[in-house]
């Protein structure tokens, strides 16, 4: 019974799971704004390749 009890009292895995959790939503939250800044960067340069192609 004391066994069950310090199992339940254990919160060590619930702190890893939650930093886990933490971790993936910022790698998540990097990624889409790297995604939309390689979009804007990509606009950015076919931007100039056009106006030094027309010049």
């Amino acid at each position: 019974m004391k066994l069950v009890r310090k199992m339940f009292k254990n919160e060590e895995g619930a702190t890893a799971i939650e930093y886990g959790l933490i971790a993936a939503l910022i790698a998540v939250a990097a990624i889409v704004a790297m995604g939309q800044l390689g979009d804007t960067l990509s606009n950015t340069f076919n931007t100039v390749e056009n106006s030094m192609a027309s010049a």
